[in-house]
């Protein structure tokens, strides 16, 4: 008897988070784009790739951006940054990427 009550209370504990997964995801993958937008430092930042979502044993998701150089001397240069964002503490670090 026990271990029906105990199965039923794992089971109602458990169907909230299947329901709200999909608002989860939602969430995560606007925290990434605008932690992400902000540490780039760029003009306009816009994502022009998926969220890369790597496993939680790495504890890091990855995007790519572009935007402009917010610099003067810069003349509105275009700018594609690579971020990586830190899971664990909400922290983005970018890096630029210049295509070949």
């Amino acid at each position: 008897m026990k271990r029906i009550a105990l199965l039923a209370a794992l089971t109602a504990l458990a169907a909230p988070a299947f329901a709200s997964a999909p608002d989860a995801w939602s969430e995560h993958e606007a925290a990434v784009v605008a932690a992400c937008g902000a540490a780039s430092g760029l003009k306009n930042p816009t994502a022009i790739s998926q969220l890369v979502m790597y496993d939680d044993s790495i504890g890091i998701d990855g995007l790519l951006l572009t935007g402009e150089y917010p610099q003067a001397h810069m003349a509105g240069q275009s700018a594609m940054v690579l971020c990586l964002f830190n899971k664990a503490n909400g922290t983005a670090a970018v890096s630029e990427i210049t295509p070949k």
